[in-house]
């Protein structure tokens, strides 16, 4: 099981802080794929994502067990 994370817009886009998704494994690139088929308008082209709190590459391996956290763009001034 991968355990998901949403933040700011993200957990207003889903209605739910977290979820936990019955995979093995998976690439960061098919999670932002999952994401934006479950949730239209997601954006995964312009969100990062953390696995184990660290930035992952769209190619990395996400394992069972594993913590994702979905980081929408931010802007402050």
């Amino acid at each position: 099981m991968i355990k998901v994370n949403y933040f700011a817009r993200l957990r207003e886009l889903t209605g739910k802080g977290e979820e936990t998704l019955e995979r093995d494994s998976m690439t960061v690139a098919e999670l932002l794929n999952w994401a934006e088929e479950t949730y239209p308008g997601f954006g995964a082209d312009t969100i990062q994502v953390a696995v184990n709190e660290e930035y992952a590459l769209k190619d990395d391996v996400i394992q069972s067990g594993d913590v994702c956290a979905f980081i929408p763009p931010v802007s402050g001034g």
